[in-house]
């Protein structure tokens, strides 16, 4: 029996065509109703989602017929369009503007207001990893709208031969047309763009250490022992990914100068009055005579300090040591081990 022979069950009459549609994406779901909400305008999504709101009880009879007439109807359909305008317009009208705005650079990758702007972001090793792959031509067109500090560490990381194509390709290169720049665009944003988003995602066993890098000790051995005993592996991963204030010792000298450096004086005080006598040395070993001096008049002049401050403290150094890794100041090549260096 075709679709359209289906008869229409009574209650189905009462529904007007916005209540009948957002019955069908009740029923539909998340899973397989996503791709449609997606291609919706902002104001068709509110009109369906008030519309769903006001819908009550649907009777699975009705359920049925609108599930019988979708899949008859969608098959002479084209394919539905999804993409990153969709889907951020989507999401604002589900989550927060600063979630949604996490959320569309997590897709996008590296930030910026435009895809060379996004481009400039990403590391010349690995840029340079991607294009080496690419027609020199199609090198030289996009090195060209790049920044020219950012173009030219990515030609020293080519090989001398690709670069001196590329390079004399972007000597001879006219005005780029707007649909072959369009194109290379495109193909940036699916291919390589795509890629380091889904490469940049975060092992959540990371995003849990530093949760518990940021709790005071007691609390974070008492929490991870009880991790032990339900999920031992999940707790030695998190173990295993934790920096701590030992770790931060045990860097190479111009780290420690650079955290040292970028500390406020108070904090790393505090934090130096509850460390042992071998690791105030690795710090006061980065700084000038004169300065060291000062540090321990301070730190002997604070009388008792509870331990909890002290940690704290502590905490507050190894998250400037984090963030400074970040920025590509210094660099922590295992957490666990010595072998860091600053670059």
């Amino acid at each position: 029996m075709s679709a359209t022979a289906v008869a229409e069950p009574p209650e189905l009459k009462k529904l007007s065509g916005p209540q009948r549609a957002a019955a069908l994406l009740l029923v539909l779901g998340r899973d397989h109703g996503g791709p449609i909400w997606e291609s919706l305008s902002t104001e068709e999504v509110k009109e369906l989602s008030s519309a769903m709101s006001q819908l009550g009880r649907v009777p699975a009879a009705v359920a049925d017929h609108l599930l019988v007439r979708f899949s008859g109807e969608v098959s002479s359909m084209a394919s539905l369009h999804g993409s990153f305008e969709t889907t951020e317009r989507l999401l604002g009208d589900l989550l927060p503007a600063d979630r949604v705005k996490e959320v569309m650079e997590d897709i996008r990758g590296p930030s910026g207001r435009t895809m060379w702007d996004k481009l400039s972001n990403v590391g010349e090793g690995l840029l340079a990893g991607y294009l080496k792959n690419e027609h020199p031509q199609t090198v030289a067109v996009i090195l060209a709208k790049l920044r020219p500090d950012h173009s030219a560490r990515v030609l020293s990381e080519l090989s001398r031969e690709f670069a001196v194509e590329v390079i004399t390709r972007m000597l001879r290169m006219d005005t780029v047309q707007k649909d072959v720049l369009q194109e290379v665009e495109r193909t940036l944003k699916t291919e390589f763009m795509s890629n380091i988003a889904r490469s940049q995602r975060r092992d959540p066993h990371e995003t849990m250490a530093d949760l518990f890098n940021a709790m005071d000790r007691s609390t974070e051995e008492a929490m991870l022992s009880a991790l032990e005993q339900s999920a031992p592996e999940s707790a030695e991963r998190i173990r295993s990914l934790m920096f701590t204030f030992e770790d931060l010792t045990k860097l190479l000298p111009p780290a420690i100068a650079a955290v040292v450096k970028a500390a406020d004086k108070k904090v790393m005080a505090l934090a130096l009055k509850g460390a042992s006598e071998e690791q105030r040395a690795v710090f006061l070993a980065a700084m000038t005579e004169r300065a060291g001096n000062l540090l321990k008049e301070e730190i002997a002049g604070m009388g008792p300090v509870r331990a909890r401050d002290c940690e704290d403290a502590q905490s507050v150094l190894v998250r400037l040591a984090k963030n400074l890794a970040d920025q590509g100041q210094i660099m922590l090549v295992d957490p666990k081990s010595d072998d860091a260096v600053i670059v």
